[in-house]
């Protein structure tokens, strides 16, 4: 049986004065030593070199800046003494070799969680090329992975994790970074999550993490203000007459929209495969949306079918329509809607337009279960949001028009 050797060990942090930075800051190295071995790596922090102590190895005074920088400094000690301790339990023995690379998580053959999330990303843009999966979906996963990365070398000060040490305090903590140093809003922190539970559900599946950290997380979408033309908006809309071509293009594609729900990015892909006639009679698009993979079925009503028709012939490879690139379609819907006299002033997105087709759709009677079919909603609950703002709108009317019954309700009295 292999005895436990204790080791002389000490960490000492330091500043690296021989290669200051462009700004004047100079980088805090950590120094660790064993049985006199020496092993040297960057805390990744950074520091004017007046603001030293040499004595204590710490960032002198109680500024913000200061007293955030000695916390993380705290952290890297109180971990390194962790891993010394366990290595020391399990080996025996010590190097400082040894507790430099585990520390850094290269002494470890185990996958991490930024290896595993990259991994993902790849596979991911190759399902985007191939047009399976959405660009802006595979970027919010990007920007996932750099939050992840800012956090791990914030609360942890490492640049990476093991996927085995991501347990529940690590999605708390998460939470919290993205919440208070990063100020982001309820519904971004809700976006970021919804991904990071994917890839962590992945790597359930996969065996590579066992335990489920979200099991003590609760987090909801915050519902906001869904934009959407009303039934008089849509009609001046249709009624004008714009005078440019490119104006004119945008204005059909957004009343397409309008009448089938279908997003920018199922427009952008429709073919002529996607039209078919029924045994009712009756014209559908039938697809698969782009973004969730779930069927949406919609009856081609008059306007789509003149606006297909209008368009004939005029894109390739066998697409319906020739849009443009999403940003530039915001920047024509802009100059339209600043044309149209009742919609001067008025926030619209080209999405508004599907925004527009539920609501309209909804007050004229069409039930939830067949609009949730319509728009391709995993969920009848993502349909019902709709049925909210309706019964908002009421709510609002109502008010509006209540001081006109003042005199009746001041003679019943």
């Amino acid at each position: 049986m292999e005895t436990t050797k204790r080791s002389t060990f000490k960490l000492l942090f330091y500043l690296k004065k021989n290669a200051p930075k462009k700004n004047g800051t100079v980088s805090i190295m950590a120094r660790l030593t064993i049985n006199g071995r020496i092993s040297q790596f960057s805390t990744k922090l950074e520091i004017n070199p007046q603001q030293w102590d040499l004595k204590y190895s710490r960032v002198n005074g109680k500024s913000r800046e200061a007293m955030e920088i000695n916390q993380r400094l705290d952290k890297i000690r109180g971990r390194i003494e962790q891993y010394y301790l366990r290595i020391l339990d399990k080996d025996g023995t010590v190097t400082s070799e040894k507790l430099k690379n585990t520390f850094l998580g290269l002494d470890s053959n185990e996958l991490t969680l930024l290896q595993f999330l990259d991994n993902f990303i790849v596979d991911f843009k190759k399902k985007v090329a191939s047009g399976t999966r959405s660009k802006v979906t595979c970027f919010t996963y990007s920007i996932l992975r750099n939050n992840l990365a800012g956090f791990i070398m914030f609360n942890y000060a490492k640049t990476d994790m093991v996927l085995k040490e991501i347990n529940c305090a690590f999605v708390q903590d998460f939470d919290y970074y993205m919440r208070n140093e990063k100020k982001n809003s309820q519904n971004t922190i809700w976006l970021y999550m919804v991904s990071l539970r994917t890839i962590i559900k992945l790597a359930i599946s996969r065996k590579l993490l066992y335990d489920n950290p979200f099991v003590e997380y609760c987090n909801i979408r915050k519902d906001t203000d869904r934009g959407y033309l009303m039934k008089k908006e849509l009609e001046a809309l249709i009624e004008y007459k714009p005078m440019e071509k490119n104006i004119e293009y945008i204005k059909d594609m957004f009343l397409f929209s309008c009448f089938t729900g279908l997003s920018y990015g199922d427009i952008k892909r429709l073919d002529k495969s996607h039209i078919r006639e029924f045994f009712d009679g009756n014209t559908w698009i039938i697809l698969r949306r782009k973004k969730t993979r779930i069927s949406s079925n919609v009856l081609l009503l008059d306007i789509p079918k003149k606006i297909i028709a209008k368009y004939d012939d005029t894109a390739n490879n066998n697409l319906l329509f020739s849009m443009l690139g999403n940003r530039q379609c915001n920047v024509n819907l802009k100059k339209l809607i600043e044309e149209v006299e009742c919609l001067k002033g008025k926030k619209i997105s080209f999405h508004v337009a599907r925004h527009t087709f539920a609501t309209l759709f909804l007050s004229e009677g069409v039930p939830l279960e067949s609009l949730s079919k319509m728009m391709g909603h995993k969920n009848i609950g993502t349909t019902q949001i709709y049925a909210k703002i309706l019964n908002e709108k009421v709510g609002r009317d109502m008010e509006e028009v209540s001081h006109n019954f003042k005199e009746l309700e001041a003679a019943f009295s």
